[in-house]
């Protein structure tokens, strides 16, 4: 009996040992197989930068072709320097007409409007320091008639003054504008006659090519009926595109764009040359002409371009890749990483403000600051207070 109790002990120390080995066996395994702490993502810090919308219109290549040369005048030519058949340059003198009447008018015009302009502003100037006594006078009345120092016979009469000026400065200054817009009509009229004349009579060449039809002759008068000139122009390509109503406003004569054609896998550097004043009636939309800025081999009429407007521009804001946005019930956020120690840290939700967005990237208005490490992939897998580790796109 003894000795079968002594193998029973015997017996079940061995499994206890046997147990503690293969726990630790196991333990040691566990640990070499385990995948290093925290989840894998990328991050970039944050910088400060400049952003512009971009809009983008399809478009297709054309060619600049004839221009006709008009005068809105009629007048005599006191001197030719060109033929037909001649080839001329963009701002190369055509002819001289006997402008002289019109120039000292359009000057007079001129001389006219601007000094309406200035008057108005002064006149605006004017009234409002007179109305802006009047207003400090009713207030101070008011307050003396707060504490028994002023009657209300004083405070009515001086609202009463405030009152007429206020409307002696709507009537004068309504007048004012009137005179100031009639003469602004005889300088816009007066410019239209001399679009392609300069200041000494000069019809000058808008654009480069030949002579190809003629109207003057030294010593008759042109009219405004038919063309001084036809020039077919230099076979230079331009992008025509249609912008909508909302966009052509934000548009000017000489803002750059960029342009994207498709076919030669390019993309090239444009300038707005022409914005029509006047929609398509059937498409309603705004016809406007990209001149391309450089020689490009392979490019033909007819292509397709797309024409990226940079409208909207904020300047010294933070701006982060929109791929790194994140969006849950209709908010914004994103992840950046705190307390980066080799290479590990913590990982932070941070609700974000945006603003303009173009070219693959966001302005954010608020929520980050520069130098934060924001995550920009891997954010998909993050939760608030992750432990994080930091890798490569090599890694």
């Amino acid at each position: 009996m003894k000795q079968k109790r002594i193998f029973s002990l015997a017996l079940a120390a061995a499994l206890a040992l046997s147990l503690t080995a293969c726990q630790s066996g196991g333990g040691e395994s566990s640990s070499q197989d385990s995948p290093a702490a925290g989840v894998a993502v990328q991050v970039q810090e944050v910088t400060v930068d400049t952003i512009s919308t971009e809009n983008k219109v399809s478009g297709r290549v054309v060619t600049d072709g004839q221009e006709s040369v008009f005068v809105a005048a009629q007048t005599q030519c006191t001197a030719l320097f060109v033929e037909v058949g001649d080839s001329v340059t963009a701002g190369q003198t055509l002819c001289t007409l006997d402008m002289a009447s019109t120039l000292s008018s359009y000057s007079a015009a001129s001389i006219s409007y601007n000094s309406a302009v200035q008057s108005y502003q002064d006149q605006a100037a004017i009234f409002d320091k007179q109305i802006a006594l009047a207003e400090k006078n009713v207030s101070d009345l008011q307050a003396l008639f707060e504490i028994g120092a002023a009657s209300q016979l004083e405070v009515d009469q001086a609202e009463l003054s405030l009152q007429s000026a206020q409307a002696q400065r709507t009537a004068t200054l309504a007048q004012l504008e009137a005179g100031m817009q009639s003469y602004k009509s005889n300088v816009e009229q007066l410019s239209a006659v001399l679009e392609n004349v300069d200041s000494q009579g000069n019809v000058i060449a808008p654009i480069s090519g030949t002579i190809i039809a003629l109207n003057a002759a030294e010593g008759s008068y042109v009219t405004p009926s038919a063309p001084v000139a036809v020039i077919d122009g230099v076979d230079q390509l331009e992008v025509s595109v249609s912008v909508s109503e909302a966009l052509v406003p934000k548009l000017a004569e000489g803002d750059e764009v960029d342009v994207s054609i498709s076919a030669l896998g390019k993309q090239l550097v444009g300038s707005i040359k022409k914005i029509e004043n006047t929609a398509s009636m059937q498409t309603k939309l705004y016809n406007v002409t990209i001149s391309i800025l450089e020689d490009v081999e392979g490019l033909m009429s007819g292509m397709f371009a797309d024409v990226s407007f940079r409208t909207d521009t904020s300047a010294d804001t933070i701006v982060i890749p929109t791929e790194a946005i994140l969006t849950s019930n209709g908010a914004q956020y994103v992840f950046v990483v705190d307390g980066i120690v080799e290479g590990r840290g913590t990982a932070r939700y941070a609700a974000i403000g945006t603003g303009l967005t173009g070219s693959g990237v966001t302005e954010v208005t608020s929520g980050l600051g520069a130098g934060d490490m924001l995550v920009t992939v891997g954010q998909a897998y993050l939760s608030d207070g992750d432990a994080v580790r930091i890798v490569t796109g090599e890694d």
